[in-house]
């Protein structure tokens, strides 16, 4: 599995303007979570008992992990599919999905009011097997594992490749692992597609037994199957947003090939999961409140339009072959369905009357501050090792490049 030839390694300067932009977004952040730590999660948030889970868990956890399934995604289409011509992408994929499932555990360690108590988490004797939030904190765990085993041939490339002559022993012990290390590679790429079909699953699962706190637009025992097709969506999507992304900020040629590739496979995704939306709504019988005009409804209709607009978008060839349609769709694809996720974990969800919640500014700015902070950790990533695909002509002429 060494395809140390499609990845280099991003040759340009570090400490750049939008560098030290985005470490001021990560020091106020991370003053917030020093000042959380030292007097307590009341200090820093609006949660009450009504609302023990706020947006650390309804973003970070809930919605920064569909945004990070990328690798996920993308590894089902390489490894399953058998369609080796996405491996190029499979690496910055996966350095999105490392960052993303860190943070979301980080954001639970945030949300755990006594967090000193958290070792009992690995104490065998105190695990609860028959808890869904069991299987997903230790499916996240183990899956953030998984990604940076999948990573560590790019670190072992940079070490074995360097022509610099000093750590000579370290180099000869990258040579010595990398081999080995690919031949076990597939044990962990089977285990980092069994895992997140579990946990994103269980994230929907969470909410079955809230019946009575969720506002029926919402609550099915279809939320399982829903969670695990939207992750796949947007998960492409983010493949998309973040590889024309960084072929603009980094000005290279655009992956055209697999991002057209890409393309076709959302509009099926997402119309499934539409299907399924859909079917459900008809068979319980509450159709008419996603048309009720109030704001339940209003929020309904707006994950709806964004997530059929972007598939709409996209099924059209003509918008296929424009990179701006198709960042556009899949732009309109990763809110739509993140959209779904804030409206299932918050915006639907009501514990009763004299509970209210609004995120307090810290809490705004810790979750900034962990975004910035995945946004940094991947450019200086991409900077130092090889994660970017090598770049290859436009295979198709007809196709727009660059954006513009």
């Amino acid at each position: 599995m060494g395809h140390h030839d499609e990845y280099i390694v991003h040759r340009s300067k570090i400490f750049t303007p939008a560098f030290f932009g985005l470490l001021a977004v990560v020091i106020i952040g991370f003053y917030y979570i020093g000042v959380r730590f030292v007097e307590g999660i009341g200090a820093v948030t609006n949660l009450s008992d009504g609302y023990p889970w706020g947006i650390w868990i309804t973003y970070d956890v809930a919605t920064g992990t569909a945004f990070a399934c990328g690798g996920y995604a993308v590894a089902i289409l390489v490894y399953i599919m058998n369609n080796m011509k996405y491996h190029p992408l499979i690496r910055s994929a996966i350095v999105t999905s490392l960052f993303g499932y860190s943070l979301a555990g980080f954001s639970v360690v945030l949300d755990l009011g006594r967090y000193w108590n958290m070792y009992g988490f690995f104490m065998p004797n105190r695990w609860q097997p028959n808890s869904v939030l069991f299987e997903v904190a230790l499916c996240v765990m183990t899956y953030t594992l998984v990604l940076a085993i999948e990573i560590a041939p790019a670190f072992l490339e940079r070490l074995i490749y360097s022509e610099k002559k000093r750590f000579m022993t370290i180099k000869k012990a990258a040579r010595w692992i990398y081999p080995r290390l690919d031949k076990a590679l597939i044990f962990f790429v089977v285990l980092g597609i069994t895992l997140p079909t579990m946990h994103q699953s269980s994230l929907g699962s969470m909410f079955i037994i809230a019946e009575s706190k969720m506002h029926p637009l919402w609550h099915t025992g279809l939320l399982p199957l829903l969670f695990l097709i939207n992750c796949i969506f947007i998960g492409y999507s983010m493949v998309i947003f973040e590889s024309t992304l960084s072929s603009v900020g980094f000005r290279r040629n655009l992956e055209t090939r697999e991002i057209a590739g890409l393309s076709k496979i959302i509009p099926i995704l997402a119309a499934a999961w539409l299907g399924v939306r859909f079917y459900d709504l008809i068979n319980r019988g509450h159709l008419a409140d996603a048309f009720a005009g109030d704001f339940h409804s209003w929020m309904f209709l707006g994950e709806l339009l964004l997530i059929a607009g972007g598939a709409f978008i996209l099924s059209w060839r003509a918008y296929r072959n424009s990179p701006r349609m198709v960042f556009i769709a899949a732009i309109m694809l990763v809110i739509g369905g993140g959209w779904y996720r804030f409206n299932v974990y918050l915006i639907g969800y009501d514990p009763g009357a004299g509970w209210k919640y609004f995120p307090s500014l810290p809490e705004f700015m810790i979750t900034l501050g962990l975004i910035s902070f995945e946004i940094l950790g991947y450019i200086v990533f991409v900077k130092l090792f090889p994660i970017m695909p090598k770049p290859h002509k436009v295979h198709n002429p007809g196709v727009e490049s660059p954006v513009k």
